[in-house]
C-alpha cells in the first residue's frame, strides 16, 4: 500500500516555502484504475473502477483577491484571474481555471487561493491524473468558498471541463471513482442513473497495474471518434444510447455499417461483462473473473480497436504468468496501462516475470519507464 502521508507533508512544507505562510487545509484526491467497463460510461453503461493509493494533493489557503496562484511540483507555477475566461489559461492550469469558471457558472461564489500541488499519480498512464486534479481543485474551491455543493455536482463539473474545455468527450466514471470510492472495494457505477454500489474485493487477490510507459494524448487520438460512432449507431436504431440496445438489435446493421456493428457490439457485451464480473467477485469465482477480464481485452482490441502494441504485449505476457487469473488494457486505450488480477501469494513473482519479459515494441516508443504496481483499493477524496 502506498501511503499519501509523505505526499501531504511535502505539499505542506513546499507551500510554506513558496507562499511564506501556513496552508489552511490540504485536499487529497486519488487516481483511479478501471477493473472493467471500458468505453461504456459515455454510453450510459456500467463501470467498475477502484481508487488508487496514488494521489494528487493541494495544500491551500484563501487569497485576498480573485487570483489563483498555484505551483505544481511537476509542472511549475501558474496564475490566473477568475474574472477571465478559462480558455486563456494553458497547459495544466486550464484544469484548475476550468473548475473555478464552471463552478461559478453553476452559481458558486468562487474565490481566489494560493496552492501547492504534489502528485504521485503517473501522468498520461490512463490512471486519471487529470480527473484527480479536477476533483482536488473543485474541492479546494468549495472549501475556500464554504459552499454547500454536493460532491456529485463537483464530479459533473469535472466531466464538463474535460468535455467542453479540454476537448475529450469522456464520461463521468473517472470523477465519480475519485470522489466516492472506498477502501477495500470496487465501485460499481451505473452511468445512466448514477447509482453507486460498493463491491468488496476478495482478499486473496491483488490488482496489479502495469504501466507500459507509452503515452498518448486522448484528445489527439480516435477517442472522440469512438463516441461519435456509438452515438450514430444509437440514433440510427432509434435509441438514446447503446445502453438501450441488445445484440439482437444490431442485426439490421449487418454489412451496411461494419465498423458501427463492431463498436456497438463491444459496448453491449462489455456492459454484460461488468455485471457478470461483479457476480463472480461476490461469489469468489476467480477463474471465471479472469476469463471475463481476458474477454474484455479481446473485445477492446478487436471490436473497439483501442488497444495498442505495448498494451497487447504486456497483457499477453501477464495472462501466461503463474498466478494471474486474467489481464486487460485499462483506461481510454491506445497506450498507457493494463491491469492484471493476481493471486496475492504470487504477486511478487508475477511482477518480476512480467518486468523481465516485457520490452516496449520498437514501433511504439515509451516516454516513461515500465512500472508494475500491486495496489489496494483506496478511499476517495478527502479534506484534511
Amino acid at each position: 500500500m502506498y501511503e499519501s502521508d509523505a505526499l501531504i507533508s511535502k505539499a505542506q512544507k513546499e507551500f510554506r516555502t513558496y507562499f511564506k505562510e501556513e496552508p489552511a487545509f490540504v485536499v487529497r484526491c486519488p487516481g483511479r484504475v478501471n477493473l472493467i467497463g471500458e468505453h461504456t460510461d459515455y454510453n450510459d453503461g456500467f463501470v467498475l473502477p477502484i481508487a488508487l493509493p496514488f494521489s494528487t494533493v493541494i495544500a491551500a489557503s484563501p487569497s485576498s483577491s480573485d487570483l489563483v496562484s498555484a505551483h505544481s511540483e511537476g509542472f511549475g507555477p501558474a496564475q490566473f484571474s477568475l474574472s477571465e475566461a478559462p480558455q486563456k489559461s494553458v497547459g495544466w492550469s486550464r484544469y484548475l481555471h476550468g473548475m473555478g469558471a464552471f463552478l461559478r457558472r453553476s452559481g458558486i461564489a468562487v474565490r481566489g487561493w494560493n496552492g501547492y500541488i504534489c502528485s504521485d499519480i503517473p501522468a498520461g498512464a490512463n490512471l486519471s491524473s487529470s480527473a484527480a486534479l479536477e476533483m482536488a481543485a473543485g474541492m479546494t474551491f468549495k472549501t475556500i468558498a464554504e459552499a454547500d455543493i454536493p460532491l456529485m455536482e463537483i464530479a459533473a463539473i469535472g466531466k464538463a471541463v474535460e468535455n467542453e474545455l479540454m476537448g475529450v468527450r469522456s464520461g463521468i466514471m473517472d470523477q465519480l471513482a475519485c470522489a466516492f470510492a472506498e477502501a477495500g472495494s470496487a465501485l460499481l457505477i451505473d452511468c445512466q442513473s448514477l447509482n453507486l454500489t460498493l463491491v468488496e474485493l476478495p482478499k486473496s487477490v491483488s490488482v496489479v497495474v502495469m504501466d507500459t510507459g507509452t503515452r498518448r494524448d486522448l484528445s489527439e487520438t480516435a477517442y472522440n471518434d469512438r463516441r461519435e460512432t456509438c452515438e450514430r449507431v444509437s440514433a440510427s436504431l432509434g435509441a438514446a444510447s447503446l445502453r438501450e440496445l441488445s445484440l439482437e438489435d444490431l442485426a439490421s446493421l449487418g454489412s451496411v455499417d461494419e465498423i458501427g456493428l463492431r463498436r456497438a457490439r463491444h459496448v453491449i457485451t462489455e456492459n454484460q461483462r461488468v455485471l457478470d464480473l461483479v457476480k463472480c467477485l461476490e461469489g469468489n469465482a476467480l477463474e471465471l473473473t479472469g476469463e471475463i477480464l481476458n474477454a474484455s481485452h479481446e473485445s477492446l482490441r478487436n471490436d473497439y480497436e483501442v488497444s495498442g502494441p505495448a498494451l497487447d504485449k504486456i497483457v499477453e505476457i501477464a495472462q501466461n504468468v503463474t498466478g494471474c487469473y486474467g489481464a486487460r488494457m485499462t483506461g481510454g486505450g491506445f497506450a498507457g496501462s493494463a491491469i492484471a488480477l493476481v493471486d496475492t501469494s504470487h504477486v511478487e513473482r508475477f511482477c518480476e516475470e512480467v518486468s523481465d519479459s516485457f520490452e516496449v515494441p520498437a514501433g511504439q516508443p515509451a516516454e516513461a519507464p515500465t512500472e508494475l504496481y500491486a495496489v489496494e483499493a483506496s478511499a476517495g477524496i478527502s479534506v484534511l
